[in-house]
């Protein structure tokens, strides 16, 4: 006999790198989970690499079609948002504003219509993990516009918590990760700064998205964490990079 799922968890940006990771981690705890994603192709391959993950495209910045996807899964115990964007760094001098509205429009206008659209659709004592990142505290060069994006994301977090308990409304802020993200820097310019960046890092490493989604699944799956804005980077907000 199939032992009965722990619940529902739905991933939103689940199709690569610390959503997946999150993904494998959900339903090694036990959960029926969906992903959700942009890219077909992805998603055929998340479903390929975890078998017995549903899947479904869906553009996180629609409200009808994430309210779409999940009325059908039903009612929802653990909603993880991952969803990015890789515009927004920059020198702010130059920074190309509509770009930037873009960036604004890919990661945090995109969480907050997920989470808006899902929201009926959330068991009562379920739990919410939006993903920031640490340049929303820390005061590294060059990222003031993704900073601005990621602390508006994380500010959700606290007022959130109160207004929808007894659900929990939690994020994780990630520094340095090894994923897609930074897909559109050649590798060995790549592999020169990780390696620059790991030197400088007091942990001495680039995170990998599983070390990611332990930090994730901890906020969505333990009830006494709420309001909280997990930091797990490296010890990047310590230092200048």
């Amino acid at each position: 006999m199939m032992e009965k799922a722990m619940g529902t968890a739905l991933v939103v940006g689940g199709s690569s790198g610390i959503g997946l990771a999150t993904a494998i981690q959900l339903q090694d705890r036990g959960y029926a989970v969906h992903a959700i994603g942009r890219d077909k192709t992805k998603l055929g391959q998340a479903a390929a690499k975890v078998p017995g993950i549903s899947t479904h495209v869906a553009d996180a910045g629609s409200k009808e079609a994430m309210s779409a996807v999940a009325s059908a899964i039903g009612p929802i115990d653990v909603l993880v948002v991952t969803v990015s964007g890789s515009e927004g760094p920059g020198p702010f001098g130059e920074l190309d504003l509509a770009m930037l509205r873009r960036a604004f429009d890919a990661k945090f206008w995109a969480q907050v219509t997920t989470l808006q659209a899902v929201l009926p659709h959330l068991a009562d004592d379920a739990s919410i993990t939006l993903v920031g990142a640490i340049t929303a505290s820390a005061g590294m060069p060059g990222t003031a516009g993704i900073a601005a994006i990621n602390a508006a994301v994380e500010a959700l977090v606290k007022p959130l918590a109160v207004e929808l308990a007894p659900r929990r409304v939690n994020a994780v802020s990630p520094g340095f990760v090894d994923t897609p993200w930074w897909s559109g820097m050649p590798a060995a310019d790549r592999q020169a700064y990780f390696q620059h960046a790991a030197g400088v890092l007091p942990a001495r490493q680039i995170a990998q998205p599983e070390e990611v989604a332990e930090a994730i699944v901890l906020a969505a799956t333990n009830r006494n964490i709420t309001g909280t804005v997990i930091e797990t980077d490296a010890g990047a907000r310590l230092v200048t990079m």
